[in-house]
């Protein structure tokens, strides 16, 4: 019994060191590097959601091209 616990301790050790390091890194890649975004309504037609059907499309908003100022002509710009 001794033995099963001291299992069960070990991997609850590896599972929070894993989430405190894991956590830090999700979220400066989201905030930094890009995130995903939900697109719905009309108000992208007909680049996004075309034929006005009422799925909604996903896109990856690439915040590097942002930061360096890396914009092209054609490109979609997101303001918050």
């Amino acid at each position: 019994m001794a033995q099963a616990q001291g299992v069960g301790r070990k991997y609850l050790k590896a599972f929070f060191k894993g989430f405190f390091v894991a956590v830090p890194v999700t979220v400066t890649f989201l905030d930094r590097v890009a995130c995903v975004a939900r697109v719905e309504g009309a108000s992208m037609q007909p680049s996004l959601n075309p034929g006005g059907r009422q799925a909604s499309d996903v896109v990856l908003l690439n915040h590097w091209s942002i930061r360096n100022y890396d914009v092209q002509r054609g490109d979609i710009v997101s303001l918050v």
